[in-house]
């Protein structure tokens, strides 16, 4: 294991060196860890076998999960967003609930005979979006402010609204797999995951923010501890929700999104350090994808399955946004940009290693095969696309 952890470390260092020169090319970042890490594992060299439900990756998962919900939350603006941004409230509102609702249904279509929980699970998961995986088109120049705010918005929001949804189709499976079937534990159960994970959160954001206000005012409050508050704000709201029966990666997001410091600098400086150390592990996360659950499900693929996995990265996202942006007088082309970049990566992953650490792989393979493998497609095809169509529609629109 120290071995694995030496070979992970260096490759994020390696990286740093020549990630400026990177950004300029159509490579990005999660396709080299995952392409490392397809090389190290079973897969290629076979250097290294980690299990999918080892300690080690739920661990990593658990804790990438709470921070990543926690940061994204709380670089919302909610009145900015509820007065400005008309675009990613739609695709949130309206656009989000129709891709998990079509994904459901074609799921059924396509998977006859499977447990319409581990379908609607299956769907859930491959719903919320990865703006990282085409980076260049929330930092490109050529993209318009209005859509490149969009796309990072609907990204950083939709992987902590589709969580409830996930949890409650987690928590039917675990009951089906159970010997006994006690219909009012498992609504209470998911009636208090449901409600005291916001309730917590809230009031560890809420609360843990306006104590930093008050002792930063007072200048009792280093700075390197102002960033680190970041982490410790969103474990606490974590964990004692989880004490108190509530679901921890809700409640670390309702910390971030109602994170109570009014200061700018200081809420610059949670974001920041919460933002490095999330993209840290996320291409730690990307690198145990592609060492870990490429080898465990390939398996499982066959043509159905890709044939599933390429309509979740077109049809399924492209026609609900569509439909969510109707009216909204964009212009055929800006809507098709934007459907075409809702990516599947990191929310995905976490969400699939979360279900295998909760509910189990045995007897799931097959559909678990499908996330899998609409990831690792949307890692390439929207990663190698961005530079050339952020380009390509900065220059449409100069012209239009």
């Amino acid at each position: 294991m120290e071995t694995l952890i030496a070979c992970a470390a260096l490759l994020l260092f390696g990286y740093g060196l020549v990630s400026a020169r990177l950004d300029r090319t159509p490579i990005t970042a999660a396709m080299i860890f995952v392409a490392v890490g397809l090389i190290l594992g079973p897969v290629g060299l076979d250097l290294f076998v980690v299990e999918m439900n080892s300690e080690v990756v739920k661990f990593i998962a658990t804790i990438t999960l709470m921070l990543i919900l926690f940061t994204d939350a709380s670089l919302i603006d909610l009145k900015r967003l509820r007065q400005e941004y008309w675009i990613p409230l739609r695709l949130l509102a309206i656009g989000l609930p129709l891709t998990m609702a079509l994904g459901y249904f074609i799921a059924v279509a396509f998977f006859p005979g499977v447990s319409l929980w581990m379908l609607a699970a299956m769907a859930f998961i491959l719903s919320p979006t990865d703006a990282a995986l085409g980076q260049a088109v929330v930092t490109s120049d050529q993209v318009p402010v209005k859509v490149r705010d969009s796309i990072g918005i609907e990204s950083g929001l939709n992987d902590g609204i589709a969580l409830p949804a996930i949890m409650a189709c987690m928590a039917a499976l675990t009951a089906q797999a159970g010997t006994t079937m006690d219909l009012g534990y498992w609504l209470t159960f998911g009636a208090k995951q449901i409600a005291f994970g916001p309730v917590v959160g809230a009031a560890v954001g809420w609360g843990g923010g306006v104590l930093i206000d008050h002792a930063v005012k007072r200048d009792w409050m280093e700075p390197v501890f102002q960033r680190l508050a970041s982490i410790a704000l969103a474990i606490v709201s974590y964990a004692l929700a989880e004490q108190l029966g509530g679901n921890g990666f809700i409640a670390a997001f309702f910390g971030g999104l109602l994170l109570g410091t009014r200061t700018p600098i200081v809420r610059e400086r949670l974001q920041e350090f919460g933002e490095a150390e999330g993209q840290q592990l996320c291409l730690l996360v990307f690198f145990i994808f592609g060492m870990v659950l490429v080898p465990a499900v390939r398996e499982y693929w066959d043509w159905t399955i890709l044939c599933y996995a390429l309509l979740s990265l077109t049809v399924i996202r492209m026609l609900p946004v569509a439909l969510s942006l109707v009216g909204g007088k964009l212009g055929g082309v800006t809507v098709g940009f934007i459907a075409w970049f809702g990516p599947r990566g990191i929310a995905s992953i976490l969400y699939l290693l979360i279900f295998v650490s909760e509910v189990g792989a045995k007897g799931h393979e097959r559909l678990l095969s499908v996330i899998v493998l609409t990831v690792l497609l949307s890692v390439f095809i929207h990663g190698l696309s961005a530079v050339p169509l952020s380009n390509w529609y900065g220059g449409y629109c100069k012209r239009a």
